[in-house]
């Protein structure tokens, strides 16, 4: 920002050392991912990677056919982008999930047709974690000849993600969600593959992606990376141990409590429950000042909306309604779990109006 203020796509001098640390950067995502340096473009987060992944796909193979399969519980970052490309002559098909959030392999083999040119399914799902089996789906899409993209912004430095054992053309990064600053991403492009680009101008980014470079978050970004390959074990060690002492402290005081998504197959940090008899706005309200959460469902004049995932996972208008999900971190400490077990299972007993139903 200061000492090596100077452009990393100029040739002089000044440029060179914030161009070496471009570089740098580029190569630890690339560690962390298991790919090659030149298969990773930096962008401004997940949301551009999205749509310059499914785009510059739907794009350059349109061609070949306009079919494109993703799944009802996909990030609105990919849900608006198929809509989007369903306005403009692709048609999509949005497969459903099981009650555990799952997709169906067989449900992702029975949907495709000869027009069918790009698969995109998350690797894990950010309202419940739920794992998508993404190497099973890239092996039918391989077979087919079809491209496979995974937004894997969720997922990465949470569990292991490498891009040969998951087989997939394309898969996107969130930098803030893996401790990077705000505003970075990537995208991994497998070699060879051809996308239309979606920022046009000057040839950075490998001629892939127009702009001047975002020296500063890029270079956290790779270091973010390096941290989370690092130190992948022990944080999903942390992570997954706070996250089930929350989720056991809460069962131990209240009743009527719903666990939602794959039991097993979820990320560690994850955890959405479904409080029976409160609505989650309220309970949010309660506990605001000392914990941060997100709600599965919200009220808008009196009537409840239910997230698009919960409903393709038929939990009932009632316990959508009194959903919360939790997320645990590589920080998240012991005394800070206790701490929000008790905050939330006393907001939990005065909504439901200090009720017996309400204790154990």
């Amino acid at each position: 920002m200061k000492d090596h203020f100077g452009n990393p796509s100029s040739s002089h001098w000044y440029g060179v050392e914030t161009k070496n640390a471009v570089g740098k950067a580029r190569r630890r995502v690339g560690s962390l991912l298991g790919c090659q340096t030149d298969e990773i473009i930096f962008s401004s987060g997940g949301t551009e990677s999205n749509n310059y992944a499914i785009k510059g796909i739907a794009s350059a193979q349109r061609n070949k056919g306009n079919h494109i399969i993703t799944s009802q519980i996909e990030h609105p970052a990919v849900l608006e982008v198929c809509k989007f490309l369903e306005e403009n002559g692709f048609k999509v098909t949005y497969l459903s999930v099981d009650g555990f959030g799952l997709v169906r392999v067989s449900d992702v083999e029975k949907a495709i047709t000869p027009q069918t040119i790009l698969i995109t399914i998350m690797h894990a799902n950010n309202e419940v974690g739920t794992i998508q089996p993404i190497e099973l789906i890239s092996k039918i899409a391989k077979e087919r000849g079809i491209i496979i993209h995974t937004d894997a912004a969720q997922s990465l430095g949470k569990i292991p993600v490498d891009v040969n054992f998951l087989g997939v053309d394309l898969l996107t990064i969130a930098g803030h969600k893996l401790y990077a600053p705000k505003g970075i991403g990537a995208l991994y492009i497998r070699r060879g593959l051809q996308l239309t680009k979606l920022i046009h101008g000057a040839g950075h980014e490998c001629g892939k992606r127009a702009g001047t470079e975002n020296v500063l978050e890029i270079i956290g970004l790779g270091k973010a990376c390096e941290v989370a390959r690092r130190d992948l074990a022990k944080n999903v060690r942390n992570m997954k141990g706070t996250r089930d002492r929350l989720h056991h402290g809460l069962q131990g005081i209240l009743e009527e409590i719903r666990l939602n998504g794959h039991t097993e197959k979820r990320l560690p940090n994850t955890l959405s429950l479904s409080f029976s008899g409160i609505e989650a706005d309220r309970l949010l309200f309660e506990i605001r000042e000392h914990v941060a959460a997100s709600a599965g469902a919200a009220c808008h004049s009196g009537e409840v909306e239910i997230s698009s995932v919960l409903k393709a996972m038929d939990v009932s208008v009632g316990l959508a309604s009194g959903t919360i999900r939790f997320s645990t971190g590589r920080m998240t400490t012991e005394n800070e779990i206790d701490t929000a077990v008790n905050i939330i299972s006393d907001a939990v007993i005065k909504l439901r109006g200090n009720s017996e139903k309400g204790l154990k």
